[in-house]
């Protein structure tokens, strides 16, 4: 009865074993599946993506393709009509003087010239670059058909640069370089300009990601393209995700397909520019005064509260001057909005050559001025203050060469005062003050306080 207890455990055992290796096989198979499954969907989800990349090219291309062949017509269409006359007329003669040996040999010869030509006129055509533009006697913007571009190809294999080097020979536009190491590239870039970038996924010293990470980190924005190899889509997802404008499998790389990646990238990073120029500019005009390249108020507004608070931390000097033009409606009265437009502007340029490359200078509203003035007491912000008043009323304004005349300013000054534990609205009422205690005395002055009348 024992053994057969025994023996039932050990059966049983046996099973329970079998039957954890069966789930665990169960269990790795699913996730292998899983696996697969998204892989494939990465690799579809890429497919589609580059698909739809290649049809706006294509778009993009046909339309620049289309202005270029129009701005030809009118900048440069003899470049192809005088070899496109002599093959004409080469044809025409060879066609008339079929009998004589002699002369055919020569028209011939002409006729390749003429052919030769305008292979090198299309080559030309294939390898524009559309950012690049010329500019006409009428101010019109053509693109430029003479353009070069200059590449640097990050290649370890001599074979493989022979290769790139040996489809780009005929087109003496595109200049080919060479780096063979990541370090090397980098150091060749800081040095030199380039267009464009041609780097292999497998390097001497690390692959692609690691050069598009250094880039990245040494602020070289030059649009790179990616060589890689047979079925990566892996890693052509990885490349673009890290930087790359493009990639290209090696068994794909021609003439035609290398040409119109160049173009494609060169495009890119051409909107790419663009757009960041445009956001740049977007913020720029939050913040800044168009007139007079000051800030404006409402930068002044949010640097005065946070000045003010770290005067209070770390207990520093800080100094607010307010300035207001006197009279100044009567010069847009006498001589025009756009006189006093000239003069707000030229007052602005002399206030920043008084003042601190670190003092915060701002177009407060109107005829009105502010600037912020860290780690400075208040009789060195008087200082200032006196120095610019007198260059402004020694300076004489002169509008279209007929009209001129002078003006002056007057200043407030107030400074922080960490025991009266100001706010950034109570200093700003002081210097307000201030300045209307220096008109009120006759204008052209600097007029400072220590605090408002009734402060403790």
């Amino acid at each position: 009865m024992l053994k057969i207890i025994s023996s039932s455990r050990l059966i049983l055992g046996i099973l329970k074993s079998k039957a954890e290796i069966f789930l665990a096989m169960y269990k790795k198979r699913k996730t292998l599946e899983i696996a697969n499954a998204k892989l494939k969907q990465t690799v579809e989800g890429l497919k589609k993506a580059n698909l739809k990349i290649v049809k706006q090219q294509k778009t993009l291309i046909e339309e620049e393709r289309i202005k270029v062949l129009l701005q030809m017509e009118g900048a440069k269409a003899d470049e192809l009509n005088q070899p496109l006359m002599a093959l004409i007329g080469g044809i025409e003669l060879i066609e008339m003087d079929k009998g004589s040996p002699d002369k055919l040999a020569h028209h011939i010869a002409l006729v390749k010239e003429a052919g030769d030509r305008i292979s090198e006129v299309v080559k030309n055509i294939q390898t524009i670059r559309h950012d690049e533009t010329l500019q006409h006697i009428d101010e019109t913007s053509i693109v430029n058909i003479d353009q070069k571009i200059t590449i640097l190809s990050l290649e370890d294999s001599d074979d493989d640069f022979e290769m790139l080097n040996a489809v780009l020979s005929d087109h003496k536009k595109i200049t080919l370089l060479r780096s063979s190491s990541i370090e090397d590239a980098l150091q060749v870039l800081k040095q030199n300009h380039f267009d464009l970038i041609i780097l292999d996924y497998l390097l001497s010293d690390g692959n692609s990601l690691d050069f598009l990470r250094r880039m990245e980190k040494e602020d070289l924005e030059i649009p790179a393209v990616v060589i890689t190899g047979q079925g990566d889509e892996m890693i052509a997802k990885q490349v673009i995700q890290a930087g790359a404008y493009d990639y290209l499998p090696k068994n794909r790389i021609g003439e035609e397909s290398l040409l119109r990646v160049i173009i494609n990238t060169l495009e890119k990073a051409r909107l790419k520019r663009e757009i960041k120029n445009a956001r740049e500019k977007i913020a720029m005009m939050s913040i800044q005064d168009e007139l007079t390249t000051l800030y404006n108020r409402r930068y002044f507004n949010e640097a005065v509260e946070k000045e003010v608070f770290r005067a209070m931390r770390y207990e520093t000097n800080l100094v607010l001057c307010m300035i207001d033009l006197d009279y100044f409606k009567k010069i847009n009265d006498t001589y025009g909005h756009l006189a006093g437009d000239m003069t707000l502007s030229e007052i602005a340029g002399m206030l920043k050559k008084c003042v601190r490359q670190s003092d915060l200078c701002c177009r407060y509203g109107g005829e009105e001025f502010t600037v912020i003035m860290t780690n400075t007491d208040i009789k060195g912000a008087e200082k200032v203050s006196e120095r610019f008043r007198k260059m402004v009323a020694h300076r004489l304004f002169k509008y279209n060469n007929s009209s001129k005349f002078h003006c002056t300013v007057s200043v407030g000054i107030a400074a922080y005062k960490p025991e009266l534990k100001q706010s950034s609205t109570e200093l700003l009422e002081a210097a307000d003050y201030a300045l209307y205690k220096a008109k009120a005395q006759g204008r052209n002055m600097v007029v400072t306080i220590d605090a408002l009348p009734g402060a403790t």
